[in-house]
């Protein structure tokens, strides 16, 4: 349906005097996907398209992702322009946020929000899952780990040195040291690249570290959401609200996106099938679109098949997924 979205995008681009270009990472239910540096190279072939504009507006629906890969794409769009903001319908969280925190503007609906940018570090040191196949790894918050040494300090009443090393030898018993190392190096590199792109367009340094602080450690969960006057009123973000006409194109275009990446529909291959014995499926994943680049768009295709599943009780009835093609494809501009 970027035919249908393409008409949107000169909208905004005539309202805002900008070029436009979207970015999407689908949040369905089993087919997730998320921000990844493996998008560099479709970024550049749109942005070439734009011949250097004065300004690009960059339409934003994500979870997160790989934080390196949003501060490139950050860093990147702004090469191409000299003004960059950011226009929101929905979530833009984690990657997606420190993406907004490089932005000279974020336009954001009443329904948007941003969320922490304290990453979750996996990594083969990682413990295992219980009870999951054995390549499984439990995933590390980086602000779980400073909250464990902060239980220890002010509810245990830890304050000594060695006790303290006592603690973190406790931590290491269960998490391997070298996975710890990387959830520091995280913490300390997430807090550099938001300075670093707070500092593109805010000059206040009490409130760039502010903003750092709550997006980092004082939100409590990397599920805190934050809404549009909490952005603007408490972070003193650079927060724009649309006005009707621009937030009914804003509205269009997300429920386009929703409808044609099905995420408000889990992806359950046992109802996928329903009555049949087999039965073929594709998805769309992930958008990257603009007026003169085309749509590039990640799938999933396969095909869905009813089996029996040996079991201690006897066969019991499965379905076995065979994919046939994941990757991106590219839609020609119309």
């Amino acid at each position: 349906m970027y035919s249908e979205r393409l008409a949107l995008y000169k909208k905004i681009e005539k309202l805002r005097k900008s070029k436009v270009l979207l970015y999407v990472t689908g949040d369905r239910r089993n087919l997730e996907t998320r921000i990844h540096s493996e998008v560099a190279d479709f970024f550049a072939d749109h942005l070439d398209t734009f011949h250097l504009p004065k300004k690009i507006s960059l339409i934003l629906y994500s979870r997160g992702g790989d934080t390196l890969a949003g501060w490139m794409i950050v860093n990147m769009i702004r090469l191409f322009c000299d003004e960059f903001e950011v226009i929101i319908p929905s979530k833009a969280h984690s990657t997606a946020t420190l993406i907004c925190l490089g932005a000279d503007k974020i336009v954001m609906t009443k329904q948007a929000t941003l969320g922490p940018i304290d990453p979750s570090i996996t990594t083969p040191l990682n413990p295992p899952v219980p009870g999951a196949p054995p390549m499984a790894r439990l995933p590390i918050s980086v602000e779980a780990v400073a909250s464990y040494f902060e239980l220890a300090k002010s509810l245990m009443g830890i304050k000594e040195e060695s006790n303290l090393s006592n603690v973190f030898l406790k931590l290491a018993d269960q998490v391997h040291p070298l996975a710890l190392g990387d959830v520091y190096r995280a913490r300390t590199q997430i807090q550099m690249l938001a300075e670093k792109l707070l500092h593109l367009h805010m000059k206040d340094n009490a409130n760039i570290k502010k903003v750092i602080s709550v997006l980092c450690s004082e939100s409590g969960s990397h599920d805190y959401t934050i809404n549009r006057r909490e952005a603007e009123g408490d972070l003193k973000l650079p927060v724009e609200k649309p006005d009707d006409k621009f937030y009914k194109i804003i509205r269009d275009i997300h429920m386009n996106v929703r409808l044609e990446l099905k995420l408000d529909e889990p992806f359950e291959p046992d109802f996928e099938l329903g009555v049949l014995p087999s039965k073929s499926y594709s998805a769309t994943r992930a958008l990257i679109e603009s007026t003169t680049g085309g749509s590039h768009k990640y799938r999933t295709e396969g095909l869905l098949t009813r089996i029996q599943v040996p079991g201690p009780a006897g066969p019991q009835p499965g379905v076995q997924m065979q994919g046939t093609f994941e990757g991106w494809q590219h839609e020609q501009v119309c």
